[in-house]
């Protein structure tokens, strides 16, 4: 008796439990988002008991995966292109945004902080390297690339260029002094390391709207789109307001 109540019971939890031990949602997120996204699906953890990975890497890198087949649940990009293709494709729902970001130039050089502006920091004669993420994939990149150009400013600072995989990266590059600056996230300098430096808005850069979808190959689509409104509700709104995001 004993033992068929024990087998009633593990099958009833096997069964019935929200979350088993596979069950996880997979997340392919823009590489400027990491410590956000950590702090959200910390959240949602919480609230639901539902596990999420992510894989984070540029924009154009996790599009790529997805369309060869990447098994994600949901794509946060850091722009509307990529979710609006995969969509026209019939590879996933209907887009929708979940934030908006601006691009900066970072640096922990303490001379160059009483500076007015990021064009002055370009202006300098002993500014020897600026890392941007690879404006081919990478949207905070792309953005900066176009404030250069806007504003004339590449044609003297193209030779000093060194391009990162994505904009994690290229904070990485100016927060370890491989470079004099960077051109980053907004959301970069929110953190402990970027806390250290100080950063100039990049007014000419367009503002970077981060648009994401919902796959259709998902094998956890209740929660997908349980995540997705979670993305939009206040408490998830406070904590990307906290990373600098509107």
């Amino acid at each position: 008796m004993k033992r068929n109540l024990f087998t009633v019971v593990l099958v009833f939890f096997l069964f019935i439990s929200p979350v088993s031990a596979q069950d996880k949602l997979h997340v392919a997120v823009a590489a400027n988002f990491i410590s956000t996204f950590q702090e959200l699906t910390k959240l949602f953890e919480k609230q639901t008991g539902m596990p999420v990975e992510a894989t984070y890497a540029s924009t154009g890198q996790l599009y790529t995966q997805i369309v060869n087949g990447a098994p994600y649940d949901l794509f946060l990009s850091a722009d509307r292109e990529k979710p609006d293709l995969l969509h026209q494709a019939g590879r996933a729902d209907v887009p929708f945004v979940y934030a908006s970001g601006q691009a900066v130039l970072w640096t922990n050089r303490k001379d160059l902080c009483p500076l007015k502006n990021w064009r002055e920091v370009m202006a300098l004669p002993g500014l020897k390297k600026i890392a941007v993420a690879n404006p081919k994939t990478a949207p905070y990149g792309a953005a900066a690339m176009e404030a250069l150009k806007k504003t004339g400013v590449l044609e003297n600072v193209q030779g000093k260029l060194v391009y990162a995989q994505n904009i994690a990266q290229a904070f990485q590059y100016a927060a370890t002094g491989s470079v004099d600056a960077g051109f980053c996230a907004l959301s970069a300098t929110t953190s402990a390391e970027g806390r250290k430096g100080c950063f100039f808005p990049v007014d000419e850069a367009p503002p970077i709207v981060q648009g994401a979808c919902l796959l259709k190959r998902t094998a956890h689509r209740e929660a997908a789109e349980k995540f997705a409104r979670f993305l939009a509700s206040p408490e998830a709104g406070a904590i990307k307001k906290k990373y600098g995001y509107k």
